[in-house]
């Protein structure tokens, strides 16, 4: 075992704030998609530990940004299917375990609570892979399991499209939530210790699969309906339905989903792009259309709008199932203040100024969700 990492002194974009180091908080965010971004980066793949300035994340900025343990997103576009769906997901797991060779003095490969833990004890940023999206088990409960013994601790059931069994907060309906299949999924999740992820997903399907987990869930990068009306974001009875759930919504930083400005004007910009014949739901697609748009310029969201999201949610389903999870590396714009993984302090201090508690900012930052990893494997224990 290594000596214990000395966390880094406060720099000039905020590192460590006076409130992470008073309050021992162990970070845990919910969602990254760097391991895609890496993927689909142009040239030889960067050196993390020297910084990579074309991404939101890199090893640097991780440690001044005080995160314990990140959810490592092993994403699949809805663009692959079948087979194809499959073999890029295992691609993407053997991804995150690549970069943990790479990089051994700051990752360390943790599939449980108490692995998070020591990790982070032990100076190492905890690496753990949820899977986005349930096409990428290609219909096959086997699938499934062998995501969950190379690690895999949560799937996310849909992305921005339907899967076979399930709906997506972002295309038509067609289940009405849940298929049999799609129940059957679900009981399999709470059989082998994987948690079910309702970011992304209808609301119908999130009620679903409330009603059918025996296990607690994660939004692992949602934020709160009433504050910005989006499909991508969850509604007050959902949110009321974690406490009795015991599950986590991990608010995420995403503009269109914090802000109602940004969320108007992204209307705008999926009316034009319908109207050219692109599909909205495809980010590069999305990304690359708004980048040559003749429509107005985008409004920023802001850090304060994140705080207005983790208050209601704090309200609404309590301070016991709230977390994070900003989805960097998953879209091209941040909020001012959180425009990549150095931010996290600042997002801290302004909670503080608002008046949390050290153990609210505790719960929040990863207490919360390593409840729901102890939780989910005791039930898949208990089987």
């Amino acid at each position: 075992m290594r000596e214990a990492c000395t966390p880094p002194s406060l720099d000039h974009r905020g590192g460590y704030s006076a409130i992470v180091r008073a309050t021992e908080l162990l970070l845990i965010d919910g969602h990254n998609d760097l391991p895609w971004a890496l993927r689909v980066l142009d040239g030889p793949e960067p050196d993390l530990a020297a910084g990579e300035p074309r991404l939101h994340t890199d090893l640097p900025r991780l440690r001044a940004g005080g995160v314990g343990a990140q959810f490592w997103s092993v994403y699949v576009p809805c663009s692959y299917d079948g087979a194809a769906a499959v073999a890029a997901v295992v691609e993407q797991v053997e991804r995150v375990y690549a970069l943990a060779d790479r990089y051994p003095a700051d990752l360390r490969v943790v599939t449980t609570a108490d692995e998070v833990v020591a990790a982070h004890a032990d100076g190492w940023i905890g690496s753990l892979l949820g899977a986005e999206g349930g096409h990428s088990i290609g219909g096959s409960l086997q699938v499934l399991r062998a995501l969950r013994r190379s690690g895999v601790r949560y799937m996310t059931l849909t992305h921005n499209s339907n899967t076979d069994w399930a709906d997506s907060a972002t295309d038509t309906p067609v289940h009405g939530g849940l298929s049999e299949f799609g129940l059957s999924v679900v009981a399999e999740m709470n059989r082998i210790g994987m948690i079910v992820d309702l970011s992304h997903v209808a609301a119908t399907t999130m009620r679903a699969a409330l009603a059918a987990t025996r296990a607690p869930v994660l939004f692992t990068h949602s934020s709160a309906r009433a504050v910005t009306d989006h499909p991508r974001n969850v509604p007050d009875d959902v949110l009321e339905s974690l406490r009795d759930n015991g599950g986590v919504c991990m608010v995420t930083f995403v503009p269109r989903f914090v802000s109602r400005a940004v969320a108007d004007w992204d209307a705008r910009l999926a009316d034009a792009m319908a109207a050219a014949g692109a599909d909205h739901r495809d980010l590069r697609a999305r990304d690359a259309f708004a980048a040559t748009w003749d429509g107005p310029k985008p409004p920023g969201a802001t850090l304060d709008d994140v705080v207005a999201h983790l208050e209601h949610a704090r309200e609404v389903a309590g301070i016991e199932h709230i977390g994070i999870g900003g989805d960097y590396d998953g879209v091209a714009e941040l909020p001012a203040g959180l425009e990549d993984v150095s931010g996290y302090p600042r997002l801290f201090d302004a909670l503080r100024a608002r008046g949390w508690s050290p153990a609210d900012l505790r719960s929040l930052a990863g207490e919360n969700t390593l409840r729901v990893l102890r939780a989910v494997d005791e039930v898949a224990h208990a089987d």
